[in-house]
């Protein structure tokens, strides 16, 4: 059997500590999971800002096709199915990817009055509300954080074409 240098453990050990090689280990066990903290959080902070601005700018661009349609002819073609995919995907046939993931639910945006006035007047207001509960990435389900709701509320007077 082999004997243990325990002299020689022990010197190495102190040499290890008392070198710069100890300092430089432990500072960075200790700042590596602050600084990644840190940048997942801009991140994610980033995320939320951009889902919010892509959900205000689709409930903007439902009530402004909203505000401008008549329920007379020849504008008897505008539904709220055109103004629901303006806001969920950006173009009236409803087609590629949606502005916000997961913000394609035609329960989460409202437009009213649901039909339009067939001569509106300076009074008459399209209200459209948009909202999404924001799920977040999958490190803010890792950490059990529960998903929010953000609203957003776009006036418009009606202009007919």
């Amino acid at each position: 059997m082999r004997r243990v240098n325990r002299q020689g453990i022990l010197q190495r050990l102190r040499s290890f500590v008392s070198g710069t090689e100890a300092a430089l280990l432990t500072e960075t066990l200790i700042v590596v999971p602050v600084v990644t903290i840190f940048a997942v959080g801009i991140l994610e902070f980033g995320n939320v800002f951009w889902q919010r601005h892509q959900v205000q700018v689709g409930v903007r661009d439902a009530a402004r096709y909203w505000s401008r349609c008549r329920a007379t002819a020849p504008f008897t073609t505008c539904t709220q199915d055109i103004a629901r995919n303006l806001a969920f995907f950006g173009n009236p046939a409803g087609t590629g990817a949606p502005r916000v993931p997961g913000w394609t639910d035609a329960a989460d945006l409202t437009i009213t009055p649901a039909t339009p006035p067939s001569n509106p007047g300076a009074a008459d207001i399209v209200t459209a509300t948009g909202s999404l509960t924001y799920t977040g990435s999958p490190l803010m389900r890792l950490i059990e954080l529960e998903g929010f709701t953000f609203t957003y509320t776009h006036n418009q007077r009606y202009m007919g074409w």
